[in-house]
């Protein structure tokens, strides 16, 4: 028996133009899954189904693709819910972060969460799928990778260790069918109170150093950082973690505490 693979999907953004397109890694999600299961792979994306964007996916080589009907401003989460622990989906694989939206990058979690899944973060291969089981390689900072076995079924989020996604081609683009779906439709409470404002990157903080000479400054600035400076904390309970973790971004400037 074959495995269902199902690819989550939303609507990006050009980061210069701001444009609307296929998301940079929801598509690397697809490319993973046509490599996995071509054509019996299934596609989903929760929103609306008019937006021209989704056929940037269809022209990868799909044949159709199933939208949620939702208007702008809906929670996906419980819609995704119920379709996926319906449609008996084996592995379900998505983009890190949305660019568009929130961006928070938790629905991943909160999806895995409310399905009761095992979630691996940044999977950058699957091996092999048997015996109720995958073997995946996940992706590790500087180019490491750690193997990892699964218990099927589960959730894994793509991000640009996966690989590369084809180009979208306009004929198949054009083709391809797009499958609406009634869902009831929630409101995100939170996203309705909320004020989103675009991203905008944060100065590097330098270090003060004392040097005599200028070229003794020269050489601290141009230095790259190194580690090292970091805290690791074993065998403390969750209260003590989690007032260290506070401590630190309030030190960093993250978190503003408000004086009575």
């Amino acid at each position: 028996m074959s495995t269902k693979i199902i690819s989550l999907v939303s609507i990006g953004a050009h980061p210069t133009s701001g444009r609307p397109r296929r998301a940079e890694q929801d598509a690397r999600a697809v490319e993973l899954g046509l490599q996995l299961a071509g054509d019996n792979l299934q596609v989903l994306h929760a929103g609306d189904i008019a937006e021209p964007a989704l056929r940037a996916y269809l022209g990868m080589g799909l044949e159709q693709l199933h939208v949620l009907e939702q208007p702008q401003g809906a929670d996906a989460l419980p819609a995704l819910t119920d379709y996926l622990r319906d449609a008996g989906a084996q592995l379900v694989l998505t983009g890190s972060q949305a660019e568009t939206g929130e961006g928070s990058g938790m629905l991943p979690f909160l999806l895995a969460e409310s399905l009761g899944w095992p979630l691996v973060v940044g999977l950058a291969q699957v091996e092999s799928i048997d015996g109720g089981s995958a073997l995946v390689l996940q992706a590790l900072p500087r180019g490491q990778r750690r193997r990892l076995k699964v218990r099927l079924p589960f959730l894994a989020t793509v991000d640009n260790a996966a690989p590369k996604p084809r180009q979208s081609a306009y004929g198949p683009a054009r083709r391809g069918v797009l499958q609406a779906n009634d869902v009831e439709v929630v409101d995100d409470e939170l996203l309705a109170v909320a004020t989103l404002q675009p991203a905008k990157p944060r100065p590097k903080r330098l270090k003060v150093i004392k040097a005599k000479s200028g070229a003794d400054r020269m050489k601290a600035a141009t230095a790259k950082a190194s580690g090292g400076g970091g805290q690791v904390l074993k065998g403390v309970t969750a209260q003590a973690g989690a007032e260290a973790i506070l401590k630190l971004l309030i030190e960093e400037g993250v978190v503003r505490t408000n004086p009575l």
